[in-house]
């Protein structure tokens, strides 16, 4: 097994949010367009309340095309909390909102009891080991809504005892949007009211067909009013668990995507003879230092929990983990995610005959940039990506600046030979208009049996409660070619908190 890793240091952990539970929705008249019933998926999973086990329900709907991503409540994933969605197992939940989130408030759902969470971003993806056979995603539509505006709301209710579910369409119109950040649409109750088993259904535009929100609350007043999270929130959320995809989903959305190549080819600059005095650098390229050193130091007391998605080609991952990571006096410590009890100091390795794994790029590289004064840096023309300006930075490095190593471990069974070469590299930084780190590239001239090593690292914003937003990776690539073949490594950055230790002296009495 040949693969790379990187000894480096960041922390990452599992913090798991917590949702409240929404509500139902009934049926309608005239024919829909679309067949929403191969977009929109039961959810159930069983629940502990009061000493008693009970079936938790709840609605999902189809993100992607393939329907690999199910999108529902956050308050649903957290009482349902299901580890198979028809048939396909849960590999990975991520969750938008939790106790601790910016704006979080007490919310008291008649099923499970007060969750506290935000609810403008009442919000959870699973991603199944598979797509839903026979299911695809819809459009979504990010237009501001307009008084009046017709929609259909699609979800599964519960009936009674009855343990069959059955699709239920039923015709409203938009009526406000809610002090919460919640869109509020008056529905036709002449027919049957909603009830539960709704929560984590859509909101559909009668006329375009496209989502609009996703249901979460019904009024509980008696007042045929039900409530749903903004679609934008839904694309903010996407773009931090899946760049690439909200990219696909939502071209309109702010966000980097892993996918997305460097900008310039590699530049080349003139070696300075060894007797020549050194050039001082630009001022922008000196703030570039700075940032990505409080890149680097900013990242070491949060926790969160890694994924690693290991493939070859344009295959689906051949292997999928996730583990646990946090800083332990600057170094990475690795916990299977989410029963495991060891911790190891090692990246995690997958059982491949041959592979490639990321390594700390998303800390190593901006420790790098910051301090490494061996590192050429060179500052691109401007340039526009997804409709947002950003700055372009070029780094290069040669071999005897020792600024980047490349670790092959060869494993015999029953003992393993590593070696770390040096090797020269470049790559592109890039910022927006402060010289806040987004994205971060790495390229390896390998001399070996691997070849053509590449990797790519997004940052994104981080919000936590009274405290100022901070930057934080949110995805991580890697990829190499061995004998021809690609070899790849993806991850993502997902249910971050903070980490903190506190120390107290204590001097004893004589």
């Amino acid at each position: 097994m040949i693969l790379r890793k990187v000894a480096l240091f960041f922390l990452v952990s599992s913090c798991l949010y917590s949702f409240d539970p929404a509500q139902e929705v009934s049926s309608s008249t005239s024919e829909p367009k679309w067949d929403f019933s191969k977009t929109v998926v039961t959810i159930s999973g069983l629940k502990l309340h009061e000493a008693d086990i009970a079936v938790a329900s709840g609605t999902g709907f189809c993100i992607d095309s393939s329907c690999r991503f199910v999108g529902t409540n956050y308050h649903v994933a957290m009482v349902a909390s299901p580890r198979k969605i028809k048939g396909e197992r849960v590999v990975q939940r991520y969750l938008a909102t939790g106790p601790d989130d910016e704006g979080a408030t007490v919310n008291d759902g008649p099923a499970v009891g007060p969750m506290k969470y935000t609810l403008s971003r009442d919000l959870a993806i699973f991603e199944l080991s598979h797509p839903l056979p026979k299911h695809r995603g819809a459009l979504f539509g990010l237009k501001d809504l307009q008084i009046g505006q017709e929609v259909d709301i699609y979800a599964y209710p519960k009936e009674g005892l009855n343990p069959i579910r059955k699709l239920t369409r039923f015709h409203g119109t938009f009526k406000a949007e809610t002090t919460a950040g919640l869109l509020a649409f008056d529905y036709d109750s002449a027919d049957k009211a909603i009830r539960p088993g709704v929560s984590g259904g859509i909101v559909v535009d009668s006329k375009t067909q496209q989502i609009v929100g996703v249901l979460n609350a019904i009024e509980r007043n008696g007042e045929p009013i039900a409530m749903a999270v903004p679609i934008q929130s839904l694309a903010d959320f996407v773009s931090k668990v899946d760049p690439s995809l909200a990219q696909v989903l939502f071209p309109t959305v702010k966000a980097i995507s892993p996918d997305s190549p460097d900008l310039y080819p590699k530049i080349t600059l003139a070696r300075l003879d060894a007797l020549q005095h050194r050039v001082g650098e630009p001022h922008e390229v000196k703030v570039l230092r700075t940032k990505a050193q409080l890149l680097a130091d900013s990242m070491r007391d949060f926790i969160a929990v890694q994924t690693f998605a290991w493939g070859r080609g344009d295959h689906l991952p051949s292997y999928e983990s996730a583990y646990e990571v946090r800083m332990v006096e600057g170094y990475q410590r690795f916990r299977e995610y989410p029963d495991g009890r060891k911790e190891s100091g090692n990246v995690p390795l997958p059982p491949l005959n041959t592979g490639i794994s990321t390594g700390g790029e998303w800390s190593l590289l901006p420790m790098m940039v910051g301090t490494d004064m061996g590192l050429k840096i060179h500052q691109a023309p401007d340039t526009i990506v997804g409709n947002q300006r950003i700055k372009v930075f070029q780094y290069v490095a040669d071999p005897e600046d020792r600024a980047c190593e490349f670790k092959t471990i060869v494993d015999f069974l029953f003992f393993k030979i590593s070696s770390v070469a040096t090797v020269a590299c470049y790559g592109e930084v890039w910022t927006d208009e402060d010289i806040n780190i987004l994205r971060m590239s790495e390229h390896l001239e390998l001399l070996g049996k691997w070849k053509n090593y590449q990797g790519v690292v997004t940052y994104g914003w981080f919000h936590l409660k009274d405290e100022a937003p901070r930057l934080i990776p949110l995805t991580i690539s890697n990829q190499a070619e061995y004998k021809k073949k690609i070899y790849w490594c993806r991850g993502r950055f997902t249910n971050y908190q903070r980490f903190t230790s506190r120390a107290e002296m204590k001097v004893a009495a004589k």
